[in-house]
């Protein structure tokens, strides 16, 4: 009984042969081998993390110095030691802390209601079934496609109607709820749970509040986590609303700071520091909820 010869028999054949395990040595190296990253991977998400990191260190860095500092020949590598004085001067310049106050308030409230009535609506649309449900739906997402700019003025002139103009419940009664957290929250519950465990609930004894308490929640801390944290970064750096239907005396965090550059001449040291201190409270945000925010997008990417 003969062995077939599986040796290349062309010396084309002969040389891709040889080629073939350095090759892949070589890819290997770059993109990695399915289970680990490779030098190319981790040299891409380092430039992506200079690039997104520069424009803050660069706001350390000026507001840290004088505005001489922008017109100098070489610009400055590292922060001076102006910081706080530059600080000072935000805080006599506008009502900080007041405007600190009503940013973490509003913020904070709309987070919450935004994860309680999306969590609430995306699981009726992911598990229940109810007349409507996929009208309502498209519904929802068909509002998603309308820009916020377009509402500004009819919504501007139903605050002023109610008297809530320069008041903080303009800014948060019409974002208590968002079409994109009731669509996020259902994308995220209509696979995670599976419908035999909400059956197996049912069949127990549970009510429909006691089996979304103890299945459906549990299950969406992750979703809600992320929901959370991009909803309170979108409330905290809201500008256009805020400036429109709020008042000087009354200001958030954002509008406020914005006063730095109302004179003729704008010292953008002291604006630069106004913009590192409202930076400062979502960077301590996301170091708190970071794991959390790892958790969901892992259980996101390897769902299904």
């Amino acid at each position: 009984m003969t062995t077939a010869d599986t040796r290349p028999h062309t010396p084309a054949q002969q040389r891709a042969k040889q080629r073939t395990p350095r090759a892949t040595t070589t890819r290997r190296a770059l993109f990695g081998n399915g289970r680990r990253p490779g030098f190319l991977t981790y040299g891409l998400l380092f430039a992506f993390f200079l690039a997104s990191a520069y424009p803050l260190w660069w706001s350390v860095i000026i507001g840290s110095r004088s505005n001489e500092a922008l017109g100098q020949t070489w610009p400055p590598l590292f922060p001076g030691g102006n910081f706080w004085t530059n600080v000072g001067q935000v805080f006599d310049t506008v009502p900080f802390w007041l405007a600190l106050g009503n940013s973490v308030l509003i913020s904070g409230i709309i987070t919450v209601s935004v994860v309680v009535f999306s969590t609430l609506a995306g699981y009726s649309f992911a598990k229940l079934r109810f007349k409507g449900r996929n009208g309502l739906m498209v519904a929802v997402i068909a509002t998603m496609a309308i820009p916020t700019q377009l509402g500004i003025i009819p919504l501007f002139m139903l605050m002023r109607t109610l008297g809530w103009t320069g008041e903080i419940g303009a800014v948060i009664i019409p974002t208590l709820v968002t079409a994109f957290g009731v669509f996020f929250m259902r994308q995220y519950l209509v696979d995670v749970i599976p419908d035999e465990l909400i059956e197996s609930a049912r069949m127990d004894g549970a009510s429909m509040i006691s089996t979304f308490w103890h299945v459906a929640l549990p299950a969406a801390r992750p979703a809600m986590a992320i929901l959370g944290l991009f909803t309170f970064m979108t409330a905290w750096t809201d500008f256009l609303w805020p400036l429109l239907v709020l008042d000087a005396s009354n200001p958030t965090l954002q509008t406020a700071l914005s006063q730095l550059q109302s004179a003729r001449y704008v010292d953008y040291s002291i604006v630069l520091a106004g913009a590192v201190l409202a930076t400062l409270p979502l960077l301590v945000l996301f170091a708190l909820a970071g794991k959390q925010l790892i958790s969901g997008i892992m259980q996101g990417a390897v769902k299904g």
